[in-house]
């Protein structure tokens, strides 16, 4: 099991301590945590080694030729594994016909509610494969662990207690936005109007309407709406990067 453990992670016990089973719990702390962070830590694994953090793929890339175990699965720190879900994976990991790699579903929180809709809900992320099998894709944002072979899926269930607060919230949002804008801009993506203006309000009606937002109350709409401003802000970062590149 691989988990990254940034600065003042107070959800990292949660995580770590719904996969006791684990015959390995290997964690990555950001080198720039406190003495405080890593004490922590080592209170629930000795492997822990403390690497400089570029973004969550060079991170995880660096650590994966580390693991000696057959099977990784890779849980960030605010994220944590239910009982069903650790039943599960135990019987996958022990099957000899099993897949190389499979697909989890995630459920997740916003300012302390499970999102039961707006997309949120039939989230599935690829996070237990063959160690061996599995590499991320060289980018600084939303990256994915691509598997050399066969993959599957998990309807059991794992829980991310994402953004509890709006500093939580754009904290994170700085910097996906400048990174997406970047990662877009590095494949020959360019900013127009258009996305300055569609984009934002589709991601809003998709999220709201079409899956089904209006049903998580307030937080659903406050939830489509910072969506939707994240995918604003996104272009209209990576439109002031193709101007500023221009004028060189």
């Amino acid at each position: 099991m691989l988990t990254l453990v940034p600065d003042g992670c107070d959800r990292l016990p949660k995580c770590l301590e719904s996969v006791a089973w684990a015959d390995v719990r290997f964690c990555v702390v950001d080198a720039r945590a406190s003495e405080e962070t890593i004490a922590l830590t080592r209170r629930f694994t000795d492997n822990v080694v403390v690497h400089e953090y570029v973004n969550a793929a060079a991170q995880r890339n660096w650590a994966l030729p580390q693991i000696d175990t057959e099977w990784t699965l890779v849980l960030d720190a605010d994220e944590w594994v239910s009982p069903s879900l650790a039943a599960r994976i135990q019987e996958v990991i022990a099957a000899p016909e099993s897949e190389d790699g499979y697909q989890i579903l995630r459920h997740s929180f916003f300012l302390g509610k499970l999102i039961k809709r707006c997309g949120w809900h039939r989230d599935y992320n690829l996070r237990l494969f063959k160690t061996a099998k599995g590499r991320y894709l060289e980018k600084r944002v939303h990256s994915r662990v691509v598997v050399d072979g066969t993959v599957g899926k998990i309807t059991e269930v794992m829980y991310h207690d994402t953004y509890r607060n709006f500093e939580e919230f754009f904290d994170t949002f700085q910097r996906f936005t400048t990174w997406g804008a970047q990662d877009a801009y590095d494949r020959g993506k360019r900013a127009g109007l258009l996305d300055l203006l569609l984009r934002p309000v589709h991601r809003f009606v998709t999220m709201y309407v079409a899956r089904l937002g209006f049903l998580d109350g307030y937080h659903g709409v406050v939830l489509c709406g910072l969506s939707a401003f994240s995918v604003f802000t996104k272009y209209a970062k990576l439109w002031r990067l193709q101007s500023d590149n221009h004028d060189k």
